[in-house]
Protein backbone atom coordinates (compact mmCIF):
# COMPACT_ATOMS: atom_id res chain seq x y z
CA UNK A 1 0.00 0.00 0.00
CA UNK A 2 1.33 3.33 -1.30
CA UNK A 3 1.48 6.32 1.56
CA UNK A 4 2.84 9.28 1.23
CA UNK A 5 3.22 10.88 5.10
CA UNK A 6 3.80 15.03 5.01
CA UNK A 7 5.78 16.76 7.91
CA UNK A 8 6.98 20.32 8.69
CA UNK A 9 3.98 22.28 8.21
CA UNK A 10 2.58 25.07 11.03
CA UNK A 11 2.33 28.72 12.02
CA UNK A 12 4.90 30.81 10.70
CA UNK A 13 4.95 34.85 10.84
CA UNK A 14 5.61 36.52 7.84
CA UNK A 15 8.49 36.75 6.43
CA UNK A 16 9.44 33.20 7.96
CA UNK A 17 10.86 30.21 6.54
CA UNK A 18 8.96 26.55 7.15
CA UNK A 19 10.04 23.51 5.23
CA UNK A 20 7.58 20.43 4.45
CA UNK A 21 8.65 17.03 4.00
CA UNK A 22 6.86 13.80 2.46
CA UNK A 23 8.11 10.77 2.59
CA UNK A 24 6.59 8.10 0.54
CA UNK A 25 6.26 4.26 0.71
CA UNK A 26 4.86 0.95 -0.34
CA UNK A 27 5.78 1.27 -4.13
CA UNK A 28 7.82 -1.01 -5.43
CA UNK A 29 9.53 1.10 -8.32
CA UNK A 30 10.01 4.09 -6.52
CA UNK A 31 8.17 7.45 -7.92
CA UNK A 32 8.25 9.46 -10.93
CA UNK A 33 7.07 13.23 -10.36
CA UNK A 34 6.86 14.15 -6.83
CA UNK A 35 5.20 17.15 -6.11
CA UNK A 36 3.20 19.78 -3.58
CA UNK A 37 -0.27 21.40 -4.02
CA UNK A 38 -1.78 23.43 -1.88
CA UNK A 39 -5.67 24.46 -0.81
CA UNK A 40 -6.37 27.80 0.58
CA UNK A 41 -9.96 28.00 2.14
CA UNK A 42 -12.74 28.70 -0.26
CA UNK A 43 -9.99 27.94 -2.99
CA UNK A 44 -9.79 25.61 -5.54
CA UNK A 45 -6.00 23.34 -5.19
CA UNK A 46 -3.13 24.39 -7.02
CA UNK A 47 0.01 23.42 -8.26
CA UNK A 48 3.13 24.86 -6.26
CA UNK A 49 6.73 22.70 -7.08
CA UNK A 50 7.32 19.73 -9.13
CA UNK A 51 10.28 18.01 -9.21
CA UNK A 52 11.05 14.57 -11.83
CA UNK A 53 13.29 11.75 -10.98
CA UNK A 54 16.08 13.59 -13.02
CA UNK A 55 16.07 16.23 -10.95
CA UNK A 56 13.45 18.65 -13.38
CA UNK A 57 11.63 21.56 -11.41
CA UNK A 58 8.55 23.79 -12.05
CA UNK A 59 6.88 26.16 -9.92
CA UNK A 60 4.15 28.22 -9.82
CA UNK A 61 5.09 31.90 -10.70
CA UNK A 62 3.39 33.12 -7.23
CA UNK A 63 6.07 31.09 -5.62
CA UNK A 64 9.38 31.58 -7.72
CA UNK A 65 12.36 32.54 -5.61
CA UNK A 66 11.03 32.03 -2.92
CA UNK A 67 10.19 28.26 -2.51
CA UNK A 68 12.65 25.35 -3.39
CA UNK A 69 11.34 21.44 -3.85
CA UNK A 70 13.94 19.48 -3.71
CA UNK A 71 14.49 14.79 -3.53
CA UNK A 72 16.07 12.04 -2.28
CA UNK A 73 15.40 9.59 -4.66
CA UNK A 74 16.82 7.05 -2.51
CA UNK A 75 14.52 8.04 0.77
CA UNK A 76 11.60 8.50 -2.02
CA UNK A 77 11.47 12.04 -0.10
CA UNK A 78 10.50 15.24 -1.33
CA UNK A 79 11.01 18.49 0.61
CA UNK A 80 9.44 21.82 0.20
CA UNK A 81 11.87 24.92 1.50
CA UNK A 82 9.47 28.02 2.25
CA UNK A 83 10.99 31.20 2.43
CA UNK A 84 9.65 34.69 2.64
CA UNK A 85 6.41 33.56 3.36
CA UNK A 86 3.77 35.76 2.48
CA UNK A 87 -0.26 35.78 4.44
CA UNK A 88 -1.63 34.16 0.84
CA UNK A 89 0.58 31.39 1.40
CA UNK A 90 -1.75 30.23 4.44
CA UNK A 91 -3.09 26.65 2.51
CA UNK A 92 -3.46 23.11 3.48
CA UNK A 93 -0.33 21.70 1.79
CA UNK A 94 -0.57 18.03 -0.29
CA UNK A 95 2.31 16.32 -1.17
CA UNK A 96 1.77 14.29 -4.11
CA UNK A 97 3.60 11.22 -6.77
CA UNK A 98 3.30 9.19 -9.24
CA UNK A 99 4.39 5.80 -9.42
CA UNK A 100 5.83 4.57 -12.87
CA UNK A 101 2.72 3.08 -14.00
CA UNK A 102 1.10 6.26 -13.89
CA UNK A 103 -0.91 6.13 -10.99
CA UNK A 104 -1.44 9.11 -8.75
CA UNK A 105 -1.07 8.92 -4.85
CA UNK A 106 -1.29 12.33 -1.77
CA UNK A 107 -0.67 13.13 1.16
CA UNK A 108 -3.07 13.59 3.96
CA UNK A 109 -2.21 17.16 3.75
CA UNK A 110 -0.55 19.30 6.61
CA UNK A 111 -1.75 22.97 7.13
CA UNK A 112 0.46 26.09 6.84
CA UNK A 113 -0.37 29.20 8.66
CA UNK A 114 1.56 32.69 7.72
CA UNK A 115 0.24 35.52 10.06
CA UNK A 116 0.97 39.04 9.44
Amino acid sequence: QVQLAETGGGLVQAGGSLRLSCAGSGSAFGFGVMGWYRQAPGKQRELVATITSGGATNYVDSVKGRFTISRDGVKNTVYLQMNSLKPEDTAVYYCAATDPFRTNYWGQGTQVTVSS
